[in-house]
C-alpha cells in the first residue's frame, strides 16, 4: 500500500524589500524637509546608533532601522568609490 504525501506547503510572503539606497534617499528628503542638516543627522545615526537623531517625518526613523549601520555605511562608501575613483 502506497502512502500519499499530505505535507502542506507555507511560503510566508516578504513584507515588499526596499533598498538601503532608497532608504537613505527618503531620509535624507524627510530630513531637508523639516530643517534639519541630513548629512550631519545621519552621521550622527551611524555613529552612535541612536534614531533620535532622525526624524520621525515621514516615518524616516522606522524605515531607516530596518538596516543595519554597517549597511548604511557599506552603501554611501561603495557610492562615493564608485563616483570619485573609477
Amino acid at each position: 500500500m502506497q502512502e500519499m504525501n499530505n505535507t502542506q506547503f507555507f511560503k510566508v510572503q516578504k513584507e515588499n524589500e526596499i533598498s538601503v539606497r532608497e532608504i537613505i534617499s527618503t531620509v535624507y528628503t524627510a530630513m531637508t524637509e523639516k530643517g534639519y542638516n541630513p548629512v550631519n543627522q545621519i552621521v550622527g545615526y551611524i555613529m552612535s546608533g541612536d534614531p533620535t537623531y532622525i526624524t520621525n517625518h515621514k516615518g524616516a526613523r522606522s524605515l531607516i532601522m530596518k538596516v543595519e549601520r554597517d549597511e548604511i555605511l557599506e552603501q554611501l562608501l561603495n557610492d562615493y568609490i564608485d563616483r570619485n575613483l573609477k
